[in-house]
């Protein structure tokens, strides 16, 4: 029941749940940055850079699946690493932007959030995949890891095709994270020239 309400309903509920994320954090004072000034700059640091290597790595991901998604079992460049690497690097950039909230409270949501929802989905994709290639995607399970990658299995080929078309509209999705930071950026200065004033206090 739960998994068949994750599966169809994954991307309005990731928005929601984004949403009340982005809320929280406009309206609420980070406790760490007044308490433990050097955490929460590190927590700034790392986060930025996870980001930027998700987003990287979405874009790498994008150039793979782009026309290919349901047609062809893509199983080169990242793919030939783990099943889910833009599932992979979607979790490296959605706790790179909860660590950019320098917030404890709002980075544990991020991962709860994650822990939850993508696992579920991961398992209903990888049903369907098996029900389109069979025997083909059967020994590709066996061979290559689910989420973590493994760098040794890297292979890419010398040329691939790509539809420039459904390319430009993955790029604008696989930047989604930089786009969030911004979001961040934008609404801490507006608390800071006190136009937004925060009437709740998280760690």
């Amino acid at each position: 029941m739960w998994s068949k309400f994750i599966a169809e309903y994954r991307t309005r509920l990731s928005q929601c749940l984004g949403i009340i994320f982005l809320t929280v954090f406009i309206f609420s004072d980070r406790k760490l940055e007044h308490s433990a000034r050097f955490a929460s700059d590190i927590m700034v640091v790392l986060g930025c850079f996870l980001v930027g290597a998700a987003t990287v790595g979405r874009l790498w991901c994008a150039q793979y699946i782009a026309g290919y998604k349901t047609d062809v079992l893509v199983m080169e460049g990242p793919y030939s690493m783990c099943r889910n690497p833009l599932y992979f690097f979607s979790l490296l950039g959605g706790m790179g932007a909860g660590l950019r909230t320098e917030s404890l409270v709002l980075t544990l949501a991020v991962a709860a959030v994650f822990a939850v929802i993508y696992p579920v989905t991961i398992r209903n994709e990888e049903a369907k995949l098996s029900g389109v290639f069979g025997s083909a995607y059967d020994d590709y399970v066996r061979r290559v890891p689910r989420f973590f990658p493994k760098i040794s299995l890297f292979s890419e080929p010398a040329e691939y095709i790509v539809n420039p078309k459904i390319f430009r509209r993955e790029v604008f999705d696989a930047v989604y994270f930089v786009w969030i930071v911004g979001f961040f950026e934008f609404f801490e200065g507006l608390t800071e020239l006190e136009i937004i004033k925060p009437f709740i206090s998280i760690w």
